[in-house]
């Protein structure tokens, strides 16, 4: 086997696996036995460009957009695959981080949430969604730039939870600008120490809480491979990350604890509005890619499932990818 097909064939196992997710969910469903209904996809009713253009303040939220995102609310449903563990997840009040919060707790998993103190009627609504999946929710307001508060979350949500088996480093910011010189260094350190800083510093903390068993889940994006122009900084910031989940997978796989990663295309969630966007590109946000839309969050939920599957047990260092057709980042 070449090398070419032998990271043909790992990409094909991770999106197989992340499919697994759902098909599991549906097979229990028609099992019978008082399962729930199968998650069903509503792909087809997923809204298109052209979008209105709207803008609001850093960091947005969910809530305020049109169309709103879907995160899976109603439609997904799981089948105890997370079942007892211990989640903490950044960026959990909106897009992909809220959809992650979701579906963990669909699949049976307690989960803490952090999201910053202005997204806080965007939190208050995950947390509702996990309680009546009868699962325990924390909320942990917070910024991640300050070193000290990672380090008191990851604390906090163990001890509220009861421990920690899973922490996904989700929470990113972005900032649209046309050129280099454009970039402020006070943009350009915000951004590094939310979308870098913040994850090492979180992952140093919890690996001293975590046994064998454990995983770490980062979000990167298509952006670590295909960088556009007016969002340099978060695209290096994306590969970064790519690079410390594949070195970290090594460091802590004789420990037991696994490491991967998600990488979204573009997913309509309130980073595009707050800021992430131009109002030409919020328009026709998701066009290019080969479905002609942008990803909604509830549609990638399923990967961050799979990534941290106890049945994955032999998967770590892996990239689970959902780009809508545009291919696998780096």
């Amino acid at each position: 086997m070449t090398d070419t097909d032998r990271r043909s064939f790992v990409t094909g196992a991770a999106l197989a696996a992340g499919a697994a997710v759902t098909y599991g969910a549906a097979a229990a469903a028609q099992g019978g036995g008082g399962a729930k209904a199968a998650t069903t996809p509503a792909a087809a009713a997923y809204p298109k460009p052209p979008f209105a253009v709207q803008r609001q303040p850093w960091p947005g939220l969910a809530s305020k957009m049109t169309p709103r995102p879907d995160h899976g609310e109603t439609s997904y449903k799981g089948s105890g695959r997370l079942a007892g563990k211990k989640a903490l997840i950044t960026g959990g009040d909106s897009g992909i981080g809220r959809a992650a919060a979701i579906a963990y707790a669909r699949e049976g998993a307690d989960v803490a949430i952090n999201y910053l103190p202005a997204e806080e009627p965007d939190a208050r609504e995950v947390v509702a969604l996990i309680r009546a999946e009868g699962r325990r929710a924390v909320a942990i307001p917070g910024d991640l730039r300050d070193e000290r508060f990672c380090r008191k979350l990851v604390q906090q949500a163990a001890e509220q939870l009861g421990g920690l088996d899973i922490l996904v480093n989700n929470a990113a910011r972005q900032q649209t600008r046309p050129g280099i010189a454009d970039i402020s260094s006070q943009d350009f350190d915000d951004t590094m120490k939310t979308n870098v800083y913040a994850p090492f510093w979180l992952t140093k903390a919890a690996v001293e809480r975590m046994g064998p068993g454990a995983v770490i889940v980062n979000t990167s994006s298509e952006q670590a491979g295909d960088p556009s122009p007016d969002i340099v900084d978060y695209a290096m910031t994306r590969a970064a990350v790519l690079n410390f989940t594949k070195g970290m997978a090594k460091q802590l796989a004789a420990r037991g604890i696994r490491v991967n990663a998600v990488a979204p295309g573009p997913f309509w969630t309130p980073l595009q509005v707050s800021g992430g966007a131009t109002p030409d590109k919020q328009r026709s946000f998701g066009e290019s890619s080969p479905m002609g839309r942008p990803g909604q969050p509830a549609e990638i939920a399923g990967l961050y499932v799979a990534a941290a599957d106890p049945l994955l047990s032999y998967s770590t260092g892996q990239i689970f990818g959902s780009t809508g057709g545009n291919g696998q980042p780096a």
